[in-house]
């Protein structure tokens, strides 16, 4: 073999290996990036988005749902007169005209101009039938009952990649569930961009979000709204909040705080107003927090309902400070029932040192005081309970009636309601049911914690409360021919490390009816300045709701007037 036919051979050897080189890098090293731009040629890649899940009310009521709007778009090379087209569109678009004219002028075959745009806006703009100007459908949050229950729902807004997500209550805990899953589909167009038809492989389909069958009920949660805003006026206070739970499930029926705000406007407020103060504020619960440290004493057997206080014929001095009755009355001897009935500060002093600090610790951690709830809410916060070896004689005895001492609402709610349900403290739950795409119901049973207490506690612990409310500073709001069992609380708001007796916060904590509960119920006023007093304002607005509630359970009076 000659020399020339070898070169000749190992030549076109070479040629064959870079064929076969240029061909693998290709088709398989550059595989996806030249058949994205072989694909850009005819076609658009198109993210379809998912239908958002409904949420419903115990009522089947959709209270948050989905309503149609359209994403304006453009194919610059098809507009011709770009300056007329974006003087035409600014009013609709919301936008500056400059804005739309830049866009236009873009070396693109497609541009989003605008999102959200209304039926009657869409209808408007092809009323100009404009040139390389298109829609496309996009689904849009709708709240029906606008404002209502705004704190629970929540809102949707847009991410870091500018796709809608939610925020806050309902929408942001369950976000992953309601959102769905995107899907991708391919738009084939001419040569001069125009769209010709669209093409979507079945594994990339848009899989819509699951929706949320509530607890709330509708009618009460309106009730609730409609009189916390007329109490807050009334009383001219700051703000205000009312949960209320089935007790025997953990069953949130409503909830409510104020100030609100529109989740179709809440770009107009300020972030700090989306929270839910029931589930995130913490504040010192005064004369309510009484109930859980009493129950505490009477379970652990330190003390009975007759037992008689011994040092409540006075002021009470200890480590430096006076301790004192909120009216500066006193009651020499009385039993543990009328602590509850006077609400006397003295009184649970002598509670408190009979129950000691460990004893008192442990049973706040079986209350699930300073733990979250687990309720279906994002943003719950969880104030701390300091450690056994920073209390102090003091802070046992200010604790004992509900000062130095941090709760959230619900947490004080959820630790109540076991007086209320023999015991058993259960999981507070918003969500009855989670409802797939095509109509599977996967249901969310009820969820019992732990027992603080026992039942027989419970029992004695339920007729101290009815005696306080039929008894107490507040039995003249009381229902008539009800059996009520419920607390009082006044407690003033710690400023500048002392305590401000003019501002305070004003609750009242019951539940009803008191020998078979439907419902427990917490109300609390944000200093108030018609009177700093539970029984003056937070008791006469519990009892008002209380009162329609026993009438909406078809519930009628079971004492004689």
């Amino acid at each position: 073999m000659s020399w020339r036919f070898q070169a000749t051979f190992l030549f076109f050897i070479f040629l064959l290996l870079c064929v076969v080189g240029r061909l693998f890098y290709w088709q398989v090293v550059r595989a996806d990036e030249l058949s994205a731009i072989g694909q850009s040629q005819y076609g658009q890649r198109i993210k379809l988005m998912p239908k958002r899940g409904e949420i419903r009310t115990s009522d089947g009521f959709p209270i948050a749902t989905n309503t149609i709007s359209y994403l304006a778009f453009a194919n610059p090379k098809v507009v011709s007169q770009k300056e007329k087209t974006a003087i035409l569109l600014a009013p609709f678009l919301e936008t500056e005209v400059a804005s739309i004219s830049s866009a236009l002028s873009l070396n693109r075959f497609w541009i989003a101009l605008g999102s959200k745009i209304s039926a009657e806006k869409k209808e408007s703009i092809e009323k100009f039938s404009l040139e390389g100007i298109g829609f496309e459908e996009q689904p849009s949050r709708f709240y029906p009952e606008a404002s209502t229950a705004a704190k629970i729902l929540g809102f949707v807004g847009k991410d870091e990649n500018g796709e809608d997500k939610g925020y806050f209550g309902l929408e942001g805990y369950y976000d992953r569930q309601l959102r769905g899953k995107s899907g991708l589909a391919v738009q084939v167009i001419d040569a001069v961009g125009r769209p010709i038809l669209a093409r979507m492989d079945d594994n990339s389909a848009a899989i819509n979000g699951r929706s949320l069958n509530l607890h709330i009920d509708r009618s009460i949660q309106f009730l609730v709204e409609h009189e916390l805003k007329k109490g807050i006026e009334k009383y001219g206070a700051q703000g205000g909040m009312i949960g209320i739970l089935n007790p025997k499930t953990g069953s949130v029926l409503a909830m409510a705080a104020f100030p609100s705000y529109d989740q179709k406007k809440y770009n107009d407020y300020s972030a700090e107003v989306f929270k839910n103060p029931f589930i995130t504020d913490s504040y010192e619960p005064g004369s309510t927090f009484k109930p859980l440290i009493m129950a505490s004493a009477l379970d652990s057997g330190v003390v009975k309902a007759y037992t008689k206080c011994s040092i409540c014929h006075g002021p009470i001095l200890l480590g430096g400070y006076q301790i004192k009755t909120w009216n500066d009355q006193y009651h020499p001897n009385m039993t543990m029932t009328d602590v509850i009935r006077y609400s006397d500060n003295t009184g649970m002093v002598f509670v408190g040192q009979k129950l000691g600090l460990k004893r008192m610790l442990g049973y706040l951690n079986r209350f699930g005081i300073g733990e979250p709830t687990g309720i279906d809410l994002q943003g719950e916060a969880t104030p701390d309970i300091r450690p056994e070896e920073s209390w102090y004689p003091i802070d046992v005895a200010t604790a004992s009636f509900g000062q130095g001492v941090s709760v959230t609402a619900v947490e004080l709610l959820s630790a109540f309601s076991s007086i209320a349900n023999d015991g058993i403290r259960m999981e507070p739950h918003i969500v009855a049911a989670v409802v797939t795409p095509d109509g599977e119901k996967i249901t969310i049973p009820a969820k019992e914690i732990n027992r603080p207490i026992s039942a027989p506690t419970a029992k004695v612990m339920t007729e101290i409360l009815v005696n306080a409310v039929d008894k107490g500073e507040a039995k003249w709001a009381k229902p008539k021919g009800y059996r009520i069992a419920g607390k009082t609380g006044t407690a003033q708001i710690p400023v500048e490390g002392h305590y401000d007796p003019s501002q305070t916060i004003a609750s009242f904590m019951g539940f009803a009816p008191a020998d078979d509960p439907k419902f427990v119920m917490l109300v609390v006023v944000d200093r108030p300045t018609s009177s700093i007093y539970g029984s003056e304002t937070a008791a006469p607005l519990f009892f008002t709701i209380a009162k329609n509630l026993l009438t909406y359970y078809g519930i009628g009076p079971t004492e004689a007037e």
